[in-house]
């Protein structure tokens, strides 16, 4: 390995993108597992997306794929072996999905499905870390020859609100809460970035919608916190230093 590119944070090296190592400690191997990872479920989302005018849902397949891109946000998670362990999840995800997307269209359509799907929908997982790695190197929904800067850096902000929302999306589910416009949203923008023909306009309308989408999940999460917790109400606390460790919590994951 040692090879990496990421530039999807404020910490990326010289403002561009680490390319050896990540400034925030994650190694290559970590980088190309997360990127399979995606890859893979672009592929469940493909199925999902199309699975939802049908009136077909599944709620594991919808909570795997928010917290597989919860999982690859920078800093979340550097554990190989967990990533591994929801790379080979996700086949069986999908084939989940997959047949329940293909009966019901056989019910409707009463004839099996046959159109020709994106590359990441039949994807198989190697069975060796050297297998995955060299399919990541092959996954490619970002960066293809075919893209212009600007269509790069459309489908780079769809991925990454799609990341920053399934980590509101995730606090609210373990809460308890969904909404299905959110998720149905999130297998919609990821099965776009499987289409390599959406143009910048198509794209653009993408990334407006996520932004739209994005506010509705952060009303789900603080609707989460206030059933649980009450509403906040301005409370004096203690500013001084002291000495010892400290535990930092952020608005989104109050529960942890």
């Amino acid at each position: 390995m040692g090879k990496m590119f990421c530039r999807q944070c404020e910490q990326t090296a010289k403002g561009t993108g680490c390319t050896v190592a990540g400034v925030c400690g994650k190694n290559p191997e970590t980088a190309n597992l997360q990127d399979l990872l995606l890859y893979a479920l672009i592929g469940i989302s493909v199925y999902a997306h199309k699975a939802r005018p049908l009136g077909v849902r599944a709620e594991d397949v919808d909570k795997f794929v928010v917290e597989g891109l919860f999982a690859t946000v920078t800093n979340v998670d550097f554990d190989n072996r967990r990533l591994r362990s929801l790379i080979d999840v996700s086949m069986i995800v999908k084939e989940r999905i997959k047949k329940l997307f293909e009966e019901a269209y056989r019910q409707k359509e009463g004839r099996a499905f046959s159109e020709s799907l994106p590359e990441a929908a039949g994807f198989i997982p190697g069975k060796t870390m050297e297998e995955l790695f060299a399919q990541a190197k092959k996954a490619d929904y970002l960066t293809d020859a075919k893209f212009s800067a600007d269509l790069r850096s459309l489908r780079e902000l769809v991925l990454y609100g799609l990341k920053g929302m399934a980590a509101y999306a995730d606090h609210a589910m373990i809460l308890g809460k969904s909404d299905e416009e959110v998720l149905a949203f999130t297998h919609k923008a990821l099965a776009a970035l499987a289409d390599k023909s959406l143009g910048a306009e198509e794209l653009l309308a993408l990334v407006m919608e996520l932004g739209k989408v994005n506010l509705k999940c952060m009303q789900v999460l603080d609707a989460a916190h206030t059933d649980r917790y009450g509403h906040p109400v301005p409370t004096k606390v203690s500013t001084a230093i002291r000495k010892g460790p400290a535990i930092i919590v952020s608005g989104h994951d109050l529960y942890d």
